[in-house]
């Protein structure tokens, strides 16, 4: 072979596989520059709302939709609502619990989905709501027996999911908590929704639409993260119809992948006054220009069902990335947002999801909001928070825990 074909092939073989290891060495931290949240792909300078909401806003949003997430389809999709079971005295007596069965019903083929939720029998009125999704089964978040399995689950765990059990995820899910600080809590199987693994987009609600095609890879092709979100927003539909909801008060929470999904829901539907990440990480709150834990090239080959195909173009090429994640946060305002890191999780970049929530801050000033006022990341477990931003690093390592759950809801009582 000719040395310098060798040399070449070596080269590009060593750059891949550097590509895939994940940097925790915050000097290895490229030398990156931010695009500008005010100051429109013409150059023109945003200095008012009515230029960022009508030109500056809609051009960020074509970059996550063509190059992140994948274009979010406008169509209808017939849902029905069943009722599958209802308890009283849920949570010893503190709560009700209902279980609503979702058939979306569309292009000849039907997707069922089960959402859990609990309602506190001590509130008086409507009262606000969490919705997020949880991981392993509506039935893994509460040891209660009458908490029934997806219709999903019970096909897909004879493969790799039977070792999942009822409870096994109460740790993640501080229902006496939530529902003792007067929130309804609701809750979907994300997998009910789009099952998290390649190939399978076939049982997924993105089959229902018209202009499904199966195996057909378009750069802006919307997959996982952005079906999640427009589940997110479903289900919130759904609420609106709960006459103990008030509709004015939905919050949605998120972890790790889900907390990518949360983010970008919150982005596209007003429903959701405040939106709170948890521990999100690469294509979630973390800057991907950083290079540091999870990167692009990593995720887009270890999930690539998750994000639309030309997302894959930025594997070890974050330098070129026309935007980044600080400007998926700025979409959100002038609603709420909260983002929430573990100093452990280095694998999703603590600094780098401070610094997405931090550089949101010349947008949420331009509505007149306070925001984080320093660049320094804060001491572990002292978040930083105004109505309009919120940042915490806890102790210990990728999940949800009690202190999350406290810190999220103060943050909620600080907008609701």
């Amino acid at each position: 072979m000719n040395r310098y074909i060798l040399f070449f092939f070596l080269f590009c073989t060593c750059n891949i596989q550097a590509q895939n290891v994940a940097n925790y060495d915050e000097s290895k931290v490229p030398d990156y520059i931010l695009p500008e949240l005010l100051r429109c792909n013409d150059g023109t300078a945003v200095t008012t709302i009515t230029q960022w909401e009508n030109k500056r806003k809609p051009e960020l949003m074509e970059y996550f939709y063509s190059q992140e997430y994948g274009r979010t389809p406008s169509e209808n999709i017939n849902v029905k609502y069943q009722i599958l079971a209802q308890n009283p005295k849920a949570l010893e007596g503190k709560a009700t619990s209902k279980q609503i069965k979702f058939s979306f019903v569309e292009n000849g083929k039907t997707v069922e989905a089960f959402l859990l939720l609990y309602i506190p029998n001590a509130a008086q009125g409507k009262v606000p709501v969490v919705i997020g999704y949880n991981f392993k089964g509506n039935h893994s978040t509460t040891t209660e027996e009458d908490i029934l399995y997806s219709s999903a689950y019970k096909e897909l765990k004879k493969n790799d999911r039977s070792t999942w059990t009822r409870g096994e995820q109460t740790n993640r899910w501080s229902y006496d908590r939530i529902i003792d600080r007067g929130y309804a809590v609701a809750t979907m199987w994300y997998e009910d929704i789009y099952p998290d693994r390649p190939g399978f987009e076939e049982r997924s609600i993105a089959a229902l639409f018209s202009d499904y095609e199966a195996n057909v890879d378009k750069p802006d092709k919307w997959q996982a993260i952005g079906a999640w979100a427009w589940g997110l927003s479903r289900i919130a539909d759904y609420l609106e119809t709960e006459e103990k909801i008030d509709s004015e008060k939905m919050a949605i929470m998120g972890h790790s992948r889900q907390g990518k999904a949360t983010l970008w829901a919150g982005v596209q539907d007003e429903h959701f006054k405040v939106v709170i990440s948890n521990n999100s990480g690469c294509g979630g709150a973390a800057l991907a220009k950083r290079v540091y834990g999870e990167n692009i090239a990593i995720i887009t080959k270890a999930f690539p069902h998750w994000f639309c195909p030309a997302f894959s173009r930025y594997a070890g090429k974050e330098a070129e990335l026309p935007f980044d994640q600080h400007q998926l946060i700025a979409l959100i305002a002038p609603r709420s947002v909260y983002v929430a890191s573990a100093v452990d999780d280095q694998w999703a970049d603590p600094k780098g999801e401070f610094l997405s929530a931090y550089h949101a801050g010349p947008v949420y000033q331009l509505y007149g909001l306070k925001t984080l006022e320093s660049d320094t990341l804060p001491a572990i477990d002292k978040p930083v928070v105004t109505p309009s931003v919120g940042y915490h690093i806890r102790t210990g390592g990728h999940d949800v825990k009690d202190y999350d759950w406290e810190k999220f809801l103060d943050f909620c009582d600080l907008n609701f």
